[in-house]
């Protein structure tokens, strides 16, 4: 399974880390082992919420998410996002960005850090919005009882999650303003764009999120009326199968867990900076990285691991809200990546210890199984 699983990860990583021998030698060897340690650690969080929603689609989608999906992860993300970003921000054409990004790799290494502002305030809204609306629901399995049952009360109120995720961006906007005009910084006119992108963040949210939902939605009446024919074919003793997300509202989803990696590879993109400006190594380490992420995606989903493990998803999205915050502060003040890495590797690991703790205390209570995750609250 492992093997299985894992196969092509293994064999581009083999891959990458030849590739680099020939591109830099050792010392190039070691940059792309650190950049896809670095893309795992901080993209953990990641797979365990890909997980929750590919387990939603049918075969044919999750497999168009492992193939097309690494693609764009891998080429778009790690390889051209961090070109378009010097293009738009330098006002440059597409072949001069590259053409900078191989001959002048200083100068390119300013300009993405000069667009950081605008991209953390991007992501971090998006981010924010997947934290904000998973707290706000009113949940039958709860992590952390004491905090999510009043938030799950407050959740009734219409629009609270985009309300507050607009007084966050407006506060951000307006001390990074403030901050950067004080000091006279690069940045001083800046304010307005680090707004105008939080909101485009928002806008993607609320587009690709409604629209995967409304279709959803849809495919829940006919799983409606597809219950009767399965508790027919159950005493009949046939199997019964679950339906999965196909079509229009796949297609959604599929764009939602896009726009979602997109946003979580922004932090791994910036960090790298921190390693090396070479373009070509970075795209080599955080492309491996990125294929671990979509294996152990595949492996939570084909293994049931959330359906076990019932907190590693209120784990993950804690994550996801660290990280929505540290983006958000990094529009004016820098944070090591290490620190960014190391808070989501707490939380989920928090949440599974929690998981086991709950799987184990269930039988002695005389509870149900472990995958039968409904009505009950514990807490850590």
């Amino acid at each position: 399974m492992i093997l299985k699983t894992f196969g092509w990860s293994f064999a581009v990583t083999a891959l990458g880390l030849v590739a680099a021998i020939f591109y830099g030698g050792w010392a190039a060897f070691g940059v792309v082992a650190i950049l896809s340690i670095l893309e795992i650690s901080l993209s953990f969080d990641n797979a365990v919420v890909n997980a929750g929603i590919l387990k939603k689609m049918n075969a044919f989608w999750q497999k168009i998410f492992l193939t097309i999906g690494i693609l764009i992860a891998v080429f778009g993300m790690r390889l051209v996002f961090p070109v378009v970003i010097v293009a738009v921000s330098a006002s440059l054409g597409p072949i001069e960005a590259v053409d900078l990004a191989l001959t002048d790799k200083n100068r390119y290494q300013e300009l993405v850090t000069d667009a950081h502002p605008s991209i953390a305030a991007f992501g971090g809204m998006f981010l924010l919005m997947i934290f904000l609306d998973f707290i706000f629901e009113d949940r039958d399995i709860k992590w952390l009882g004491w905090l999510e049952r009043p938030l799950a009360k407050l959740g009734k109120v219409d629009m609270l999650s985009v309300c507050i995720a607009l007084i966050v961006l407006l506060i951000s906007a307006i001390t990074f303003g403030a901050h950067a005009h004080q000091h006279g910084g690069t940045h001083a006119d800046k304010a307005e764009t680090v707004l105008l992108s939080g909101i485009a963040g928002l806008i993607t949210y609320l587009v690709v999120g409604g629209l995967s939902g409304f279709f959803e939605d849809k495919l829940e009446e006919e799983e409606e009326r597809e219950h009767e024919a399965e508790e027919a074919a159950e005493r009949a003793g046939k199997p019964k199968s679950a339906v999965k997300l196909a079509g229009k509202a796949a297609f959604f989803m599929f764009l939602y867990l896009e726009v979602l990696d997109a946003s979580f590879s922004f932090d791994g993109v910036i960090g790298a900076f921190a390693i090396t400006n070479d373009i070509v190594l970075m795209a080599l380490g955080l492309g491996i990285g990125a294929m671990y992420v979509r294996s152990l995606t595949v492996y939570l989903v084909r293994e049931g691991t959330l359906d076990d493990y019932v907190y590693l998803e209120h784990g993950a999205h804690y994550a996801i809200g660290a990280l929505a915050a540290v983006l958000l502060v990094t529009i004016q003040y820098e944070i090591n990546e290490f620190i960014t890495g190391m808070i989501g590797v707490v939380l989920i690991g928090a949440s599974f210890w929690s998981s086991v703790r709950r799987n184990k205390r269930l039988p002695v209570a005389g509870g149900e199984s472990e995958k039968d995750d409904t009505e009950v609250v514990v807490t850590p």
